[in-house]
């Protein structure tokens, strides 16, 4: 038996070795190998299971001790996700990216360490770009461009992007997709799957196989640079009538599925305020202009960008007219909201807004939250229950109340779970990019406003209407259609002049003045 043991472990290391020679002699980067990206994402799996199995074992639930010792164990099983993120890569950088988007709806602890992602994705060297550039344009860098700088203004989870100039002398933005993340991605979703799916089994209440469906749904779209190009065009022409809306023209001739070349756009990040400062750039309008691009796009035309990171937003003056402009990257990810759902969408958010009980929960109900539509309507709105009672237009937000909503999202994680498994999957896109605009509404110091509101008011009422119109054939139907929708804009109008006049300079000075009039009673 001794004899046949050595045997076999002789020729296992025999053949580890040489597998292993071979393999350093063809260069191949061992973390590009399958068995060492899963044994990799296993290892990590298996200890932050183990962590959360034995930690909070001992300890009583729902004691301060208790809160207190699980959020230890959320920092230390975000770091450990995060680095397991940054050695792997390609696809788990991208989701990971995706769960630091979900403030309000994963512990504050997660949130706060995989953000950092969207800073620490790869880079692929100069020569994997020209291999790539070679293999899809069949021409060599130098004969396609005059200039092509090697240093990358960007780099993300699945390409980057680099400054060029054409022979024409025109400045492009050259997006390279990763070598490796094609072959990899699909093997990627897979490991990913399993090892959901043992922790499901180890800890019942943990319920986000949704992020997995999502990914397998969506990795091939973004993988897809004409796509990405062909959403660009569709979006463009969908947004023409706002003129502050950049975005960058395709240059169809020198893009393929993994590269896409447009016109290089500058601007600093939407959330950098002292590149606004400096600019000249007012943070309100900006803030106003975002929120009517996406009440349009999500409320009227149920297309929307849904990766809004500060990355994929730009500001800058406009060098010919001086206008403040709002430039958008990134179009490889969109979510297309079938009509039910979006009128249901409207109608919900319309309820919101009022206060409307019965119509947030009649709506709620029909977006698939059941039993559990408080919950849905904190989550969607990231306000508390005693906000949305009142009505959330009505009631500013706090930070006091924001610390509550992130307090919850922590003990409330298993229903917060379920929900997402019960609403639809076009919902789950929309929750991420709420929460990416609020984060940006909360660095600019903008949130508290009024206007996001007044945009959706507005945009919805729209969409309602052109809904109720395609639907009769009756002019007079349709005449008194129009005027309701006119009577409901216009009351919509004078209420953002009384919010304006409230706050303005004038009104506090008629304030003042009236407070010094001497008292004549």
């Amino acid at each position: 038996m001794a004899v046949r043991l050595l045997k076999v472990s002789s020729v296992a290391t025999a053949v580890f070795a040489s597998s292993g020679f071979y393999l350093y002699s063809k260069n191949v980067d061992f973390n590009d190998l399958s068995i060492v990206r899963f044994g990799r994402a296993a290892a990590t799996t298996a200890v932050i299971s183990y962590d959360y199995l034995t930690t909070l074992r001992d300890v009583q639930y729902g004691t301060e001790e208790y809160w207190a010792v699980k959020s230890k164990v959320h920092s230390r099983s975000a770091e450990r996700l995060r680095d397991l993120c940054c050695a792997n890569r390609g696809t788990f950088i991208k989701v990971g990216q995706h769960l630091g988007a979900l403030d309000y709806l994963l512990p504050e602890e997660y949130t706060n360490t995989l953000k950092v992602l969207h800073s620490r994705a790869p880079q692929s060297s100069m020569e994997e770009i020209r291999q790539v550039i070679r293999e899809d344009l069949g021409k060599e860098l130098s004969d396609l461009f005059i200039q092509f700088e090697e240093k990358p203004q960007g780099a993300a989870s699945l390409a980057q992007v680099h400054k060029a100039v054409l022979p024409d002398g025109r400045t492009v933005a050259v997006k390279v997709q990763h070598p490796k993340v094609q072959r990899q991605s699909s093997k990627d979703i897979v490991v990913m799957e399993f090892l959901l799916q043992v922790v499901h089994w180890l800890f019942p209440d943990f319920a986000f196989m949704w992020l997995v469906e999502e990914a397998k749904k969506n990795m091939p779209l973004e993988l897809d640079f004409l796509n990405e190009g062909r959403n660009a065009e569709k979006i463009a022409e969908m947004l023409k009538q706002f003129t502050f809306l950049k975005i960058p023209k395709i240059h169809w001739d020198l893009s393929t599925k993994r590269i896409l070349t447009m016109d290089f756009a500058e601007g600093g990040q939407v959330n950098d305020r002292e590149y606004m400062r400096k600019h000249s750039i007012n943070v309100n309008e900006i803030s106003r202009n975002l929120g009517k691009i996406y009440s349009e796009m999500i409320f009227v035309n149920g297309f929307v960008h849904c990766d809004p990171h500060p990355g994929n937003v730009l500001v800058r003056k406009c060098p010919e007219s001086n206008k403040t402009e709002i430039v958008l990257l990134d179009h490889g990810l969109y979510q297309v909201l079938n009509q039910d759902f979006r009128l249901d969408y409207c109608r919900l958010w319309q309820s919101l807004i009022k206060g409307d009980l019965k119509g947030i929960e009649r709506y709620s109900r029909r977006l698939g939250s059941g039993d559990l539509y408080p919950l849905f309507a904190c989550v969607l709105t990231a306000r508390s229950w005693t906000s949305v009672n009142t009505g959330i237009s009505q009631t500013p937000v706090t930070q006091s109340e924001d610390v509550e909503i992130r307090t919850n999202a922590a003990l409330y994680l298993p229903q917060i779970s379920e929900l997402l498994n019960r609403v639809p999957r076009q919902m789950l896109l929309l929750l991420k990019t709420n929460d990416l605009l609020r984060g940006i509404e909360t660095i600019l110091q903008t949130r508290a406003s009024s206007s996001s509101f007044i945009n959706m008011s507005r945009c919805c009422t729209r969409a309602i209407a052109r809904h109720k119109r395609s639907k009769t054939k009756s002019r007079t139907r349709r005449l008194q259609i129009s005027l309701s929708e006119r009577w409901s804009l216009f009351q919509i109008d004078l209420y953002e002049l009384v919010q304006w006049l409230r706050s303005s300079a004038l009104a506090r000075w008629v304030c003042y003045l009236l407070n010094c009039l001497p008292n004549t009673t």
